[in-house]
């Protein structure tokens, strides 16, 4: 975390050292959550390693992958985290993953505190706003392929150890038409 931290160029040297001595690190094993619906989410996390995913229950009891967490990204589930209401979805590991924990009391204290935090704050709600209105595009926009084709362009390293079923509903597709893509991409 201290080296994502010091590639932004915000903060001073004591605003990294503080933010280390009060996180906690977090491990998870593959299937364990961190943070399920109904709960109110009150951390935030920085990936050091591992694959979490994020998804909603439908109605019909289907879960559907909209987020996958990979190494050096914070995550949370943000709605819940702002609002202090609990939240409608939950994050699981798919790998072993090891976090970095900070409370959000810490985190609003530094907040407080900073203005170089305030601008680390505004820099990841932008973040998260454009990667949200990223994927609301390609879902419009693009086909299955092009969603897969983005994805193994930017993340080849982790496919193999997403689920099928996982990778097939963060695409928008069922698992058998992605496998039908794997085996056309593969010709």
């Amino acid at each position: 975390m201290k080296t994502y931290l010091q590639s932004l160029n915000l903060f001073t040297e004591d605003e990294l050292e503080y933010v280390l001595s009060v996180t906690q690190t977090c491990h998870l094993k593959r299937g364990d959550y961190f943070i399920r619906e109904g709960s109110c989410c009150t951390t935030v996390a920085f990936v050091e390693s591992g694959i979490l995913r994020s998804f909603y229950t439908t109605p019909e009891g289907e879960e559907m992958t909209y987020c996958i967490s990979f190494q050096n990204s914070f995550m949370t589930a943000y709605s819940s985290f702002i609002t202090g209401l609990p939240t409608q979805e939950t994050i699981q590991a798919i790998t072993p993953v090891s976090l970095l924990v900070l409370s959000k009391k810490d985190v609003e204290h530094f907040f407080q505190t900073s203005t170089n935090w305030l601008k680390f704050g505004k820099m990841m709600a932008e973040k998260e706003y454009l990667e949200l209105e990223k994927r609301v595009f390609a879902y419009q926009r693009e086909s299955a392929r092009t969603r897969y084709e983005n994805l193994l362009l930017n993340q080849p390293e982790y496919l193999e150890q997403i689920p099928l079923k996982y990778l097939a509903s963060y695409l928008g597709i069922t698992p058998r038409h992605l496998s039908r893509l794997r085996a056309e991409m593969s010709k």
